[in-house]
């Protein structure tokens, strides 16, 4: 989902038609606070990202994107900064702390929708390694050991006598590896933990 964060109603409507242009699913927001609110949490499996105006009369767009570091959260919501007003060591201070991109209006449209759609893939990206860590997180300590002796590569009987159990407890525990990680067999596991 395209975020669009911008006071100008003919800049959230442009962009809203520049997004379905390129079949990327759009909502537009009037101001800082609307979007915060709508957003609190919620991504898009498919991805998420930002156009976020720099200057807006409710809060500035630099003060949502450091709200939004300072939850960790410019990884899965990337920010592309859109400006009226040129601010050189803005865009740079803005980039050096995580913004994905910056751009200057008037932008060029594909060259916009180029990033937007790199957003959206690293965003979907961090989204599927949040969801691995989150089920590498269920995982007991054996569970995990056993884990890592199945990824170097270790057949059962070798994981049972490395880690001083019966075969039996490592396939047990295998099978729960397997089902928290939601994985068939240990090569789709090596694949998810790539």
């Amino acid at each position: 989902m395209l975020h669009i964060v911008d006071d100008e109603e003919v800049v959230r409507d442009s962009l809203s038609w520049l997004a379905a242009s390129r079949a990327i699913p759009a909502r537009a927001y009037g101001g800082a606070q609307e979007f915060l609110s709508a957003i609190d949490g919620k991504f898009d499996p498919q991805g998420d990202c930002i156009l976020l105006d720099v200057r807006m009369p409710d809060m500035n767009g630099v003060a949502v994107f450091d709200l939004l570091a300072g939850r960790g959260l410019t990884l899965r919501l990337p920010v592309i900064f859109l400006t009226g007003h040129g601010d050189v060591p803005m865009a740079v201070d803005t980039l050096k702390r995580g913004a994905f991109d910056f751009f200057e209006k008037p932008f060029n449209d594909n060259a916009l929708m180029d990033r937007v759609q790199q957003g959206l893939a690293g965003s979907r990206e961090a989204g599927a390694m949040a969801l691995v860590h989150a089920r590498l997180a269920t995982l007991t300590t054996r569970e995990r050991e056993v884990l890592d002796l199945i990824l170097a590569g270790n057949m059962n009987k070798v994981v049972a006598d490395k880690l001083g159990i019966s075969m039996r407890t490592v396939e047990v525990h295998r099978a729960h590896v397997f089902d928290k990680m939601q994985v068939k067999t240990a090569v789709e596991l090596a694949g998810l933990l790539k």
